[in-house]
């Protein structure tokens, strides 16, 4: 690849949490725009970068940097400009000229070597002179590690995340165990095995057995929701993907199981046995003793109940049905209890409910759900404020940790709290929820158990449901004015394995066949761009989503977002655009946050500032900033601001997964059923689907796909240990 070497002229932006850089390179052929990973280069430093040329739109040619090489400036000049780029801590342009004039070109040395010659410059304390040194080595040392780990093909972007790990003991951490990099998210083990054998560690080292034994129970853990493995099929696969012997793997299992290991086994869960990352199996029973004991916690209606209910119907201009007033009294009653039930069966009416007999008996009530969509819709259906888990619990920054503020030892404020869309909520933060609950408090849990499965790990509503510990209540009866609609009627049909009415042409739910998947896409993009907004007045950014089971292949959301932004917002002359790795966001672009980020600070309409956007948030870029190199959002009633290191944190939402969509609702819904992994297709996923439609629900695809979702039942299977432990304890 392409080197260029000079001295940095100028440092035109630079993020120090993750080493961004843009910077004005001097070299023999002139000055050069260099981009790229370039944590602590500062002006003066003279640099070695690798990678090669691009052309960027709105800046020009450009040079990435795949990788760089970095010294100390040794000439005066280049030392002064170097401390006076704020580089070291303690030490501006005034101290710097008064160091360089003091010590010349061993200006550099002394302050990291030989720190007590610097109180001969006035003004300079033999404790800030030990600040200045530190700060000296800190800087040194970072470059040192970085140019360490690069040396093992690690890219700077990797070898800065270990620094950011480890800190200043990353090498001494890392050269005593390679595998621990694996416990920085995004770094996979083969890039620590590579790492690990170029160190001349042994393949057969227990430092390798453990962290590939650990890494195959996270990837299962984040990727497919299983809280653990059978340790009969675990052993195999470990054994498969170390290549090495079944019983070097299993005296590694049973090592790392032993007291104060990093697995735990349980020898008999429901008719197997299970190996548990150990804080996987803490959250299952930290769970399972909480709910136990909710369980036994209960008392009798205080009160005439009937005319309690009764008022309560008057006030909401409505009757209750027998399962629905169930529900309102059990929630009085019990310290946890589930509501559930499908589409029109009325659990937003018995929610209203239960909120307003429980707030009439002067309990306190919260609510929250997982994502803030979903807090959105409930807080317009309920006239309450609802707020996201992570808000409720308050998720914030302690120091270098990310921790929840709430806990047991400082408790959320409610007597009783519900939780909405609780099918969406995984093992960890439902831990953390009970565990900043008083003991006192009521949880109600609120969701429909035929969603998809969290995204996360386990299957918390489910099995806390299927073990039969906890009152629950489940809405069956569909209500009339619901059976008017083939969107539901269509749903509860394909819950029950059922082919839904395709040939209908004056309802909301429509199929219309393509004969190939390219024609499906051609199609759904037709729809959304053209023929629905005309026939229907519907806003094609606003209020129409097209969904898809799959991200890849030619109907996933990448092929899809982008043929549909080129009907839906194409380029035009006034619309300013910004790219950024390989996605460019045009001015007018319908866009989603795609993980929770409570720092970004939001201004909401009235002026006011506010912070915290979550995953799953849908907004329309209002403006590009090409120069600053970033863009402002607008999310419903507020902006927020994205800059380079937040810009990774959006992606186009024209079209998005079914994942992505649970929690949310939308007045129009195109769901494209045809190719895909057959993994993906499943009754589940198009019940979820077919539920995010309010007014109007499009499949478009072939039939024999749509039937082969119906049938599949078996691809979303969790192994959970939750509902085998409560119904042991129970």
């Amino acid at each position: 690849m392409p080197t260029l070497s000079g001295i940095i002229e100028k440092v035109i932006y630079q993020n120090r949490d993750n080493g961004y850089t843009v910077a004005a390179l001097e070299t023999p052929d002139g000055e050069i725009t260099v981009v790229g990973l370039l944590p602590l280069v500062a002006e003066g430093e003279q640099i070695e970068v690798e990678g090669e040329f691009k052309l960027n739109p709105k800046h020009g040619q450009q040079f990435e940097v795949s990788s760089f090489l970095s010294r100390l400036p040794v000439e005066e000049t280049a030392i002064l400009r170097y401390l006076s780029s704020g580089i070291v801590k303690g030490v501006r342009a005034k101290t710097a000229k008064l160091l360089v004039d003091a010590f010349g070109p061993n200006t550099l040395d002394v302050i990291e070597n030989d720190p007590e010659q610097l109180v001969q410059i006035r003004g300079i304390s033999p404790e800030k002179a030990e600040r200045i040194s530190q700060s000296m080595k800190e800087t040194v040392g970072v470059k040192t590690i970085l140019l360490y780990f690069q040396q093992f093909g690690m890219t700077p972007s990797v070898a800065f995340k270990i620094y950011k790990q480890f800190g200043l003991r990353a090498y001494d951490a890392v050269r005593a165990n390679p595998y621990r990099i694996c416990e920085i998210p995004g770094v996979s083990f083969e890039k620590a095995d590579r790492m690990a054998e170029q160190m001349g560690f042994d393949r057969t080292s227990d430092f390798r057995i453990k962290a590939g034994i650990e890494y195959i129970l996270n990837q299962n853990l984040y990727n497919n929701g299983h809280t653990f493995i059978p340790k009969a099929k675990l052993v195999p696969l470990a054994a498969e993907f170390l290549d090495t012997d079944r019983d070097t793997v299993t005296d590694r299992i049973d090592d790392m199981c032993g007291v104060g290991g990093e697995l735990y086994y349980l020898p008999q869960i429901g008719n197997t046995d299970g190996v548990y990352l150990r804080w996987v199996y803490e959250s299952e029973k930290n769970i399972t003793n909480r709910v136990l004991l909710a369980s036994r916690l209960g008392n009798e209606y205080e009160g005439n109940f009937k005319k309690d209910i009764a008022r309560i119907e008057r006030d909401l201009n409505i009757e209750f049905d027998e399962k629905q007033k169930k529900a309102v009294k059990e929630s009085c009653c019990h310290q946890m209890m589930i509501l559930t039930g499908g589409p029109g069966t009325g659990k937003t009416t018995t929610l209203n409910g239960i909120i307003r007999i429980l707030e009439s008996k002067g309990e306190k009530v919260g609510l929250a759900t997982p994502t803030g969509r979903a807090a959105k819709r409930i807080t317009e259906l309920t006239g309450r404020e609802a707020k996201t888990i992570h808000r409720l619990l308050e998720y914030t920054q302690n120091g270098t940790e990310r921790c929840f503020q709430r806990n047991h030892g400082n408790p959320v404020d409610y007597d009783a709290v519900i939780i909405d869309e609780c099918s969406m909520v995984d093992l960890w933060l439902f831990d953390h929820l009970l565990d900043a609950l008083p003991i006192s408090a009521r949880l109600i849990l609120v969701g429909d158990v035929n969603q998809l499965p969290p995204v996360g790990p386990g299957s918390v509503l489910k099995d806390i449901l299927n073990s039969d510990c906890v009152p629950a209540v489940e809405l069956t009866e569909i209500f009339r004015q619901a059976r008017e609609s083939l969107i539901i009627t269509n749903a509860h049909a394909v819950l029950h394995g059922e082919m839904p009415v395709l040939n209908e042409t004056k309802n909301d739910f429509f199929f219309l066949r393509a004969a190939h998947p390219q024609a499906a896409v051609d199609l759904a993009v037709d729809l959304a761009a053209q023929r629905l907004p005309a026939a229907y007045g519907f806003d094609p950014t606003a209020d129409i989503q097209i969904l898809s089971p799959t991200r890849k292949g030619t109907c996933g959301t990448a092929a899809l977002n982008q043929a549909l932004r080129e009907r839906i917002n194409p380029p035009a002359y006034n619309k300013r655009e910004l790219t950024f790795r390989d996605i460019v966001f045009r001015e007018g672009d319908k866009v989603m946050q795609i993980r929770n980020n409570y720092d970004l600070i939001t201004e909401k309409d009235d002026g006011t500032l506010d912070a915290g956007i979550y995953n799953g948030d849908l907004g329309i870029i209002e403006t590009v900033i090409p120069a600053q190199e970033s863009l402002i959002v607008r999310f419903d009633d507020k902006r927020v601001t994205y800059t380079n290191e937040t810009l990774e944190e959006l992606e186009p939402a024209y079209a998005i997964t079914v994942h992505k969509s649970q929690g949310s609702e939308f007045k129009a819904v195109i769901l494209t059923v045809s190719e895909g992994a057959d993994v993906l297709f499943t009754r589940n996923l198009l019940y979820t689907a077919m539920t995010r439609a309010k007014q109007l629900l499009i499949l478009v695809g072939s039939v024999a796909r749509l039937t082969y979702m119906i049938n599949n039942v078996t691809a979303d299977k969790r192994y959970s240990g939750l509902k085998f432990m409560l119904k042991a304890l129970n």
